[in-house]
């Protein structure tokens, strides 16, 4: 290995060493915080993303549903279709309607 390298890992050992009281090296984890004057726009930008996909949502559902009234008469794989729709449209809408709470979670 070469020189930095060692002084590098060495470097990296003593920051982890355990102190004189045996606790190791304490890492910050800070919460999380907008910068300034950003809060706002963003959550502008994601309310007007959470509505994009609700419209989006009820055009999914409208669509399903002309696809299954259109579909009743001979042409059963189009209502099939339809139906299979169904559910995707209201996975994404539940999707939607958890986001926050799920990167929570995640997050902390």
């Amino acid at each position: 290995m070469n020189d930095a390298v060692l002084h590098l890992v060495d470097a990296v050992q003593w920051l982890l060493a355990p102190g004189p009281d045996g606790s190791g090296v304490q890492v910050p984890d800070p919460a999380p915080s907008a910068p300034p004057e950003l809060g706002e726009p963003v959550n502008v930008i994601i309310s007007w993303g959470k509505w994009g996909v609700l419209v989006c949502g009820v055009a999914g559902l409208l669509i399903c549903a002309g696809q299954m009234a259109i579909g009743r008469k001979n042409r059963s794989s189009f209502a099939a279709d339809g139906a299979t729709g169904v559910p995707w449209v209201l996975g994404g809408l539940s999707l939607v309607a958890t986001a926050a709470s799920i990167v929570e979670m995640f997050v902390g």
